[in-house]
C-alpha cells in the first residue's frame, strides 16, 4: 500500500507544482497588460472589465463541464475571497498604481505572501517550517532590490503608498479566505463564482467601462480582455488548484517568482532593459521560492538483516513473554489457530 501511493503522491506534487508555475507566469504577463490597458481605462473599469471577461469564459466551462454550485458550506469561503481578492485588490491596485512608480507598487504588494504566512498559521493552522521562513526572507530581499531598482524618482505618495498595503492586506485575507473552501468545492467553482462576486462588487464602475470603452483603441480593450481570460480565468483556476494540494504560505511564496519574471517580460516586450540590481533582486527571488518549496531530505533508515542475532534478540523478547525460547537448532514453527 506504501508504495503504491508514492507514484500518486509524487503525481499530485508535480500537477500542484505545474499549476503554480502557470499561474506565477500568467500573473507577471499581467503587470504588462496593465501598463497598456491602464492608459485607456480607469481603475475601476478596468477591473469591472477583466472580471466580466473572465466570468464569461468560466461561466461557458462551468456550463460545459457541469460543474453546478458548489455546496453551501463553501460560499462563505468564496464570497470572502470574491469582494477581497476579485473585487477589492484588482480596483485598489490599479488605483494604487497611478499614484506611484510600478518599482513601489511592487514592493509594497509583496508584503502579501509575508501575511499569508502570519494570517494561515494563526488561522488555518499552517506550519511555518524554517526552509519556508528564510525562503521568503531571500525572496523578500530581492523584491525589495527590484522594487528600489526600478522606482522613479518623485513618483511615489503616501495614497499610492497606502493604496498598495491595502491592496496586499486584501490579496491575503482573499488566500486565507479560500482555502478552507477550495475542502468544499472544486478549483473551477471557487474560482468562477468568486470571480461572479467580485465583478458584482465592481458594478458601480459598469457606466464608466461603457464610456470608456467607446473612445479606447482596441490594444487597450484586447489588453484587458486578455486580463480576463488568461491572468483571471485561467491563472486563477491554476491558482486554486495549486492551493487545495498545499498550505496556503507555500502557495503565497510562489508568488515571489512574479517580480523576476516581470523583469524578463518588461525586457522582452518592452524593451526596458534591466540594471545589474535589478537583475541581482529578480534571482533572489527565485532562489528563495527555491528554498521555500524545498523539502529536507529524510534519512533512509537501513534495513536490518535477519541474523542470528537478531532471532536471538527476538525470542528473548518472546520468553520474557511467557513463550518459550527456541534452542540454537530448533527450528521455529509457525503459530497455528
Amino acid at each position: 500500500m506504501m508504495t503504491s501511493s508514492r507514484p500518486a503522491e509524487r503525481r499530485t506534487e508535480m500537477l500542484a507544482a505545474g499549476a503554480a508555475a502557470v499561474t506565477v507566469v500568467l500573473w507577471a504577463s499581467a503587470f504588462v497588460s496593465i501598463r497598456s490597458a491602464g492608459d485607456a481605462y480607469s481603475p475601476g473599469a478596468l477591473a469591472l472589465g477583466r472580471l466580466l471577461s473572465g466570468a464569461v469564459v468560466l461561466g461557458v466551462i462551468c456550463a460545459v463541464r457541469r460543474a453546478g454550485l458548489p455546496p453551501r458550506s463553501a460560499w462563505r469561503g468564496i464570497a470572502v475571497s470574491g469582494v477581497l481578492w476579485f473585487g477589492f485588490y484588482m480596483v485598489v491596485l490599479n488605483w494604487g498604481e497611478q499614484q506611484v512608480d510600478a518599482g513601489t507598487a511592487a514592493l509594497v504588494v509583496n508584503i502579501g505572501p509575508i501575511l499569508i504566512a502570519l494570517l494561515g498559521a494563526r488561522l488555518l493552522g499552517d506550519a511555518m517550517p524554517p526552509r519556508l521562513l528564510a525562503g521568503m526572507a531571500v525572496s523578500f530581499a530581492g523584491a525589495v532590490a527590484v522594487g528600489l531598482s526600478m522606482s522613479g524618482e518623485g513618483g511615489s505618495s503616501v495614497l499610492g503608498v497606502a493604496l498598495c498595503l491595502l491592496a496586499a492586506f486584501g490579496y491575503a485575507g482573499g488566500v486565507v479566505a479560500q482555502k478552507p473552501a477550495l475542502g468544499r468545492a472544486s478549483a473551477l467553482q471557487v474560482t468562477t463564482f468568486g470571480c461572479v462576486v467580485g465583478a458584482v462588487v465592481c458594478l458601480p464602475f459598469a457606466g464608466q467601462l461603457a464610456h470608456e470603452a467607446a473612445d479606447a483603441p482596441v490594444s487597450a480593450t484586447l489588453n484587458m480582455v486578455y486580463l480576463g481570460v488568461f491572468p483571471t480565468a485561467l491563472a486563477f483556476t491554476t491558482w486554486a488548484y495549486a492551493l487545495a494540494r498545499t498550505t496556503a504560505s507555500r502557495m503565497g511564496a510562489t508568488t515571489y517568482a512574479v517580480p523576476a519574471l516581470v523583469v524578463l517580460m518588461s525586457w522582452l516586450a518592452l524593451g526596458e532593459v534591466p540594471g545589474a540590481l535589478t537583475l541581482a533582486g529578480g534571482a533572489l527571488c527565485l532562489a528563495g521560492v527555491a528554498v521555500s518549496r524545498s523539502k529536507p531530505r529524510t534519512p533512509r533508515v537501513p534495513r536490518v538483516p535477519r541474523t542470528r542475532e537478531a532471532g536471538a534478540v527476538r525470542a528473548a523478547g518472546a520468553g520474557e513473554a511467557g513463550v518459550p525460547e527456541p534452542g540454537p537448532d530448533q527450528e521455529v514453527s509457525p503459530r497455528t489457530g
